[in-house]
């Protein structure tokens, strides 16, 4: 279905089926992709204040850091538990 509108207004029916509510946790680090070759992955997060970054295993951020990478998501070591991230909506 291509959609051609000249005012730049997203059709609603657009907007429903692309946007889902309160999926995003605004607390903590949020996945939004995964990206990179199999060997070397790094993730796009969103940090708990908003900001994006691309991260890679052995970053940290506050007292949490990355400790693994995969198709299925990120993993994260903080205050000694181990927790992991996987994609909104997943």
């Amino acid at each position: 279905m291509a959609i051609n509108d000249p005012a730049g207004v997203t059709p609603a029916v657009v907007a429903q089926h692309a946007t889902q509510v309160a999926v995003l946790d605004h607390s903590w680090l949020t996945l939004l992709g995964i990206f990179g070759p199999n060997d070397d992955l790094r993730a796009l997060v969103r940090l708990p204040g908003g900001k994006v970054r691309t991260v890679a295993p052995g970053e940290r951020f506050g007292r949490a850091k990355i400790v693994g990478i995969d198709a299925a998501g990120l993993m994260v070591v903080k205050n000694g538990q181990t927790r992991r991230i996987s994609m909104p909506g997943g």
